[in-house]
C-alpha cells in the first residue's frame, strides 16, 4: 500500500466521514459563506441601480436614496464580517480537530501494524506522513468545501442576474469559463503528481536526517562528517529540483488563468460596447457586467491559489490512507479470549516459519515442549532462528505453519493485549522512553505507585544507583536513556519486567552487551527475575546458561541437542564445539 495512487473521487470518499462529526459546524460556516457571496454580490446591482437612474432620471436620485442604499450596504458589509469571522476562527478550529482525529487514527493504525511494516518503512516517512502531510488537511479540511460552495453560489447568481439583464452577453463571457475549467485541471492533475513527489521526497529527507543524527556517534568515529554532507546535499538538492518543477507549473497555472482573465475582459469591453452603441443594454448595465465579471475572476483567482492547497491537502489525505491501508497482519482471532494467569507451559507443534516480506525461510517443522516454572535456554550460530522462535510466542510475527500453544491452547486463541500482558521480555537492545526512571519502570504497569516502582527497582538490583543518581527516580535519563549506562539501562528493564509480574519470560541476549561487572549485576537480577517462571534464555555467551534446566541448541537444520550443560558436553557435539571456541577466545 506504501506507493498505492488514489482517485480524487475515492479520496474525497474515503475524507468525508471525517466531516460528519462537525456538520453542524461545517453547515453553518456554509451558511456564513453564502452571507458573504451575497453581500458581494449585492454591490453591482446598487452600481446599476444608480447608474441607469443617474443617466436616464438625475432629478429622481435623491440624497435619500442615495442613503438608504448607503445604509444597506453598510449593513450588508457589517453581517459580512460577522460571517467572516466566523469563517476564519471556527471554520478552522473545525479543520484543525479533523486534522487532529486523523492523526489519531493514524496514530491507533501504527500501533496495531506488524514488525514487517516496519522493516520496510522508513521512521521518517512515517513521521511526514502524520505530522506534515496532515498540516495541510486543516487548511484543506476547512477551505475546500467553503471555496468550492461560495464559487458555486456566485457562479449561479452571477448568470441569474446577468440572463435577466442580457441573455446572448451572459452566454459570450460564460462560455469562456468551462474552457478555463478544463484547462485548470489538466494543469491540477499534473501539479498533483509533482506534490505527490515532494511529500515523498521530504519523507526520504526526514529518514535522511534521523539515521545521520542517532547514528552521529558512528559519523565522528569513523571522521564521515563530510560523506554524510554530500549525501544530504545530494537529497537537498534533489528536493530542490522536486520543488522548482512545482513552481514552474504553478507559473504555468497562474500564467493561464491571467491569460483568462484578459479575455473575460477583453469579451465584456468589446461585446458590451457594441450592445450599448446598439441600445441592447443600458450604461447601467453594462457597469454591473463589468463588476461581476470582476467579481467572477476575484472568484476564479481564489479558487487558482486554493488550487494548490488543494492539492497539498489532496496529497496529505492519500499519504494518509496509505498507512491506514497497510495491512493488519496481526490481529485478534474471531472468537479471541481473555488468557488468564497461565501455567506456563509452552508447546511448539511442526512449527514452521518464513518472513512474510521475502520469504526468508528460518525452520520448519520444530517442535518443542517448555514445561511450567522450566528455565529453558536456547543455544546456536547466529541466523538458526533463536530471536525470530521467541518472537513467535508474543506474536510479533505468526507461524507460517504449525501451532504454538500455551497451556495446551493456541496462542491465537487468545487476545493479543492478553497474551502479551502474561509475556516479559528482557532485550539486548534496552529501549528507554525520554522521561525520568520512574516513568520508564512504571511503563510496565502503567498507574503504579512509587512504593511498588521502587520494591521493582530493589528486586532487580537498581534501587541503588538510581537513589545515587542526581534526582533519584525523578532523573531524566534522556532519549532512548543516553545518560545511563548499559548495566543500568536493563536494570531499568528488569525491574520493568518484575513490575509487570508475568508469568512467563522471554531474556533476548540480555547480558551480551555488558562489561563484567555489569554482567554480573544483571545475571543476578535476572536469576531473581526468572524464580517461579517459565524462562526462556537466548544466549551467546554459555556461561549465562549453564545453570538452566535445559539447554537447547538451535541451527538452521532446526533443534539438534538438548540437555544440561554436563549431557551436552558429554554428546561432543555442537553444543560442545560452541563451548570450546569460546574458551579459546577468552
Amino acid at each position: 500500500m506504501e506507493n498505492r495512487q488514489y482517485q480524487t473521487k475515492e479520496l474525497f470518499r474515503r475524507f468525508f466521514p471525517y466531516f460528519k462529526p462537525y456538520w453542524k459546524t461545517m453547515g453553518f460556516d456554509l451558511f456564513c459563506a453564502g452571507l458573504t457571496t451575497l453581500c458581494e454580490l449585492a454591490l453591482p446591482m446598487i452600481m446599476r441601480y444608480i447608474t441607469n437612474e443617474g443617466i436616464s432620471a438625475a432629478a429622481s436620485l435623491s440624497l435619500r436614496t442615495v442613503g438608504i442604499l448607503v445604509a444597506l450596504y453598510l449593513l450588508l458589509r457589517a453581517v459580512d464580517c460577522v460571517a467572516a469571522y466566523y469563517m476564519a476562527g471556527t471554520g478552522h478550529i473545525m479543520g484543525a480537530k479533523i486534522e487532529t482525529d486523523m492523526r489519531r487514527d493514524a496514530y491507533a493504525h501504527l500501533q496495531q501494524l506488524s514488525d514487517t511494516y516496519y522493516n520496510n518503512t522508513k521512521v521518517g516517512q512515517i513521521m511526514g506522513r502524520i505530522t506534515n502531510d496532515l498540516f495541510d488537511v486543516t487548511e484543506f479540511a476547512h477551505h475546500c468545501p467553503e471555496e468550492f460552495f461560495i464559487a458555486a453560489v456566485k457562479l449561479v447568481i452571477s448568470f441569474v442576474i446577468l440572463a435577466r439583464i442580457n441573455v446572448l452577453l451572459t452566454l459570450i463571457i460564460f462560455v469562456i469559463v468551462p474552457v478555463m475549467a478544463v484547462v485548470c485541471m489538466r494543469l491540477n492533475f499534473r501539479m498533483r503528481a509533482v506534490f505527490r513527489s515532494q511529500r515523498h521526497h521530504i519523507g526520504e529527507l526526514n529518514a535522511r536526517i534521523e539515521d545521520s543524527l542517532l547514528g552521529q556517534k558512528v559519523v565522528k568515529a569513523f571522521t564521515n562528517e563530510e560523506m554524510e554532507n554530500r549525501k544530504f546535499e545530494a537529497d537537498n538538492g534533489r528536493f530542490l529540483e522536486i520543488k522548482r518543477d512545482s513552481y514552474r507549473l504553478m507559473a504555468q497555472f497562474n500564467a493561464t488563468t491571467r491569460a483568462f482573465d484578459g479575455i473575460m475582459y477583453v469579451s465584456v469591453l468589446l461585446f458590451g460596447s457594441l450592445f450599448l452603441i446598439r441600445g441592447l443594454v443600458e450604461p447601467g448595465d453594462l457597469v454591473a457586467f463589468l463588476l461581476y465579471v470582476s467579481t467572477l475572476i476575484a472568484t476564479i483567482r481564489r479558487i487558482i491559489e486554493f488550487a494548490e492547497q488543494f492539492q497539498r491537502g489532496m496529497t496529505g489525505i492519500e499519504r494518509f490512507l496509505q498507512i491506514m491501508d497497510a495491512d493488519i497482519e496481526i490481529f485478534d482471532e474471531p472468537g479471541a479470549v481473555e488468557m488468564e494467569t497461565p501455567r506456563g507451559e509452552i508447546t511448539f507443534t511442526d512449527v514452521s516459519f518464513e518472513y512474510p516480506d521475502d520469504h526468508n525461510q528460518v525452520f520448519r517443522n520444530l517442535n518443542l515442549t517448555i514445561h511450567p516454572g522450566e528455565k529453558v535456554a536456547i543455544v546456536g550460530p547466529s541466523g538458526g532462528g533463536k530471536t525470530t522462535l521467541c518472537n513467535l510466542i508474543p506474536r510479533f510475527f505468526d507461524v507460517t505453519a504449525g501451532t504454538i500453544a500455551i497451556d495446551g491452547r493456541d496462542i491465537h486463541g487468545f487476545t493479543l493485549k492478553s497474551l502479551r500482558r502474561n509475556i516479559g521480555i528482557v532485550q539486548q537492545d534496552v529501549y528507554l522512553f525520554s522521561g525520568t526512571v520512574f516513568e520508564n519502570i512504571s511503563y510496565g504497569r502503567p498507574g503504579a505507585g512509587r512504593e511498588e516502582v521502587e520494591a521493582a527497582a530493589r528486586q532487580a538490583g537498581a534501587h541503588e544507583f538510581i537513589m545515587a543518581l542526581k534526582n533519584g527516580y525523578d532523573t531524566y535519563v534522556g532519549e532512548r536513556g543516553v545518560k545511563l549506562s548499559g548495566g543500568q539501562k536493563q536494570r531499568i528493564s528488569i525491574a520493568r519486567v518484575f513490575l509487570k509480574d508475568p508469568p512467563i519470560i522471554i531474556l533476548d541476549e540480555a547480558t551480551s552487551a555488558l562489561d563484567n561487572e555489569s554482567e554480573y549485576e544483571v545475571t543476578r537480577s535476572l536469576r531473581r527475575l526468572s524464580e517461579g517462571r517459565t524462562t526462556l534464555t537466548i544466549a551467546h555467551r554459555l556461561s549465562t546458561v549453564r545453570n538452566s534446566d535445559r539447554i537447547l541448541v538451535l541451527t538452521q537444520d532446526g533443534i539438534v541437542e538438548g540437555g544440561s550443560h554436563e549431557e551436552l558436553l558429554e554428546k561432543k557435539g555442537v553444543y560442545r564445539q560452541l563451548y570450546d571456541l569460546a574458551n579459546r577466545l577468552k
